[in-house]
């Protein structure tokens, strides 16, 4: 039976608990879960539909843009895009060689605490069982619950499991599905997005389906007359075209943003996410995101006794930090950030590109240990994307980068999990600038760089990279910052065995024997007096 669809909208006074729908609400009454704070590492699967053509980030919006190079892949591989929209590629969708216990295993291995799946993108299409979006994973391509395997399997492994959330911005970032070709032979000719609807389905794989629904409607189309690919390109350009890129709600479409809230909601109660990831930058869609985050808080409030949930946007002002974890889209932070944060990115790109793999130009796993370790350090998180391909399957490159991870933490994530920043972040020659999508231009970390925690008691020093046969650290010498303090022991994590160590003005001079390093670095356990007399974020 279909829901009732005069219910569950915005503005809902049913949403009780603690929590109001306001800023100031969220703000007075959140604190990250210590689940959350211990985790320090999550893995990310960002699949769905567009992963099936392998040529990469935001396929969709961009088969539809003549010139481009995934339009010209959509021109060789499917055809023309009046003819073949994106529809169809969800169609080819099959996830047929999936196996969330194999990879789930690997991720468990690999050090991640908690792992998140997406649950749509500006695609719009649903991977879960919605009642309330009939363009979804179980009605059409894969023909699966792919969220309800996902928690089911990870919390089946002791995984806190997330979802994010990428839909609220379809409405705009879409509207190239409704434009043309501006040259060539079929120049004027509209893309399917203008032309199809329900009533277009009878008789084929979408009948009963209405491709607005998808596509998000026309609410600012190509005008007519544009006749050359750059004008096209130019008006679409979020930064200086007619387009913006923008978290308001559509004014001249407000039933997109009733039913978002309907399935956001339709998420959060279903599966019931340990944590929300928005794509956002500020909670989405004006009131329609503040009455989610009330509900999200609540709903936890209501079936733990407290809040053990974590929601998450980005480039949050000043006023409203605290609210929720801010995450930090392909960035850093250059020191250590009072508030619990969160850094999320991908070892290539979001969704799949078969010439990465063959360029075999991955993240490589040393650089996901250091900025884990940095992350870390500096009282965040990091949450790292493995793009899998259409059929469900991640490729030997990226399944060899997440072995030695885990290989990595499995000796040393002691460093890493359960940790709190000391009172710096660390000391080296290697800087970074707070802020987010500065990894193109940030340099590789050295093994002069350390990176400090706390935890149990002790001291660990992390090195960037493969030490020498002493490891100096500056901070801890006589005239250093706890000049007061004292070291009694050094050990290598995961080996219990005392290290020999001398200590004078320029520092703390640990030697280490060979048998005990790693490439990628080492993490030492120091214990002392006065070690952690400063102050310390709980």
């Amino acid at each position: 039976m279909r829901p009732n669809r005069d219910l569950d909208i915005v503005g809902d006074p049913r949403l009780n608990g603690p929590f109001e729908a306001n800023w100031e609400s969220l703000k007075a009454g959140y604190e990250a879960p210590d689940w959350y704070r211990d985790a320090k590492f999550g893995l990310w699967a960002h699949w769905g539909p567009q992963c099936v053509p392998e040529a990469g980030d935001w396929y969709a919006r961009n088969m539809y843009t003549q010139g481009h190079p995934q339009h010209e892949h959509h021109l060789a591989n499917y055809g023309h895009p009046a003819d073949v929209g994106f529809m169809e590629i969800i169609n080819q969708w099959r996830a047929e060689n999936w196996d969330p216990d194999d990879l789930l295993s690997l991720y468990k291995r690999a050090g991640a605490k908690y792992f998140v799946a997406m649950a749509n993108h500006h695609d719009n299409l649903d991977n879960w069982d919605s009642i309330w979006h009939d363009w979804n994973s179980v009605r059409v391509g894969p023909k699966r619950d792919i969220i309800g395997i996902w928690a089911k399997k990870a919390r089946e492994l002791g995984l806190k499991f997330g979802v994010s959330n990428h839909a609220t911005r379809t409405w705009h970032w879409f509207q190239t599905a409704y434009g043309y070709d501006a040259e060539g032979a079929r120049a004027g000719e509209r893309y399917d997005a203008y032309c199809l609807g329900r009533q277009d389905g009878r008789g084929k794989w979408w009948e009963g389906l209405d491709p607005q629904d998808l596509y998000g409607g026309a609410v600012m189309p190509l005008p007519d007359g544009v006749n050359s690919i750059r004008d096209a390109a130019d008006w679409y350009n979020y930064d200086t075209g007619d387009q913006r890129w923008t978290e308001a709600p559509p004014l001249a479409n407000p039933m997109f943003v009733r039913n978002w809230y309907r399935r956001c909601k339709e998420l959060i109660d279903k599966y019931t996410p340990d944590l929300l990831y928005f794509d956002n930058f500020d909670l989405p869609l004006g009131q329609a995101g503040l009455d989610i985050a009330a509900h999200y808080y609540n709903a936890s409030v209501a079936r733990h006794g407290g809040l053990e949930v974590v929601l998450n946007t980005k480039e949050l002002p000043a006023d409203r930090q605290g609210a929720l974890v801010e995450d930090v889209e392909r960035g850093y932070r250059a020191e250590i950030v009072p508030h619990v944060w969160q850094t999320d990115t991908c070892i290539g790109e979001w969704h799949y590109n078969r010439q990465v793999f063959e360029r075999k130009s991955y993240m490589k796993a040393d650089a996901v240990i250091h900025r884990l370790a940095d992350v870390v350090a500096k009282n965040g998180n990091l949450l790292l994307s493995i793009p899998m391909r259409g059929d469900g399957t991640i490729d030997s490159e990226e399944r060899a980068i997440v072995t030695a991870v885990g290989d990595w933490m499995e000796r040393f994530g002691d460093a890493i999990h359960g940790t709190r920043p000391w009172h710096i972040f660390g000391e080296g020659p290697t800087e970074v600038v707070s802020g987010m999508f500065g990894e193109s231009a940030a340099k590789p970390f050295t093994p002069e760089d350390i990176r400090f925690t706390t935890g149990s008691g002790d001291l660990f020093a992390t090195t960037l990279g493969l030490p020498g046969e002493v490891v100096t650290i500056s901070s801890l010498g006589t005239a250093g910052r706890v000049a007061d303090s004292r070291v009694d022991r050094v050990e290598v994590v995961g080996n219990a065995a005392p290290l020999d160590f001398t200590s004078d003005a320029t520092g703390l001079h640990i030697k280490v024997p060979r048998p005990s390093v790693h490439e990628f670095g080492i993490a030492l356990r120091i214990t002392g007096r006065g070690l952690l007399d400063a102050p310390q974020l709980e």
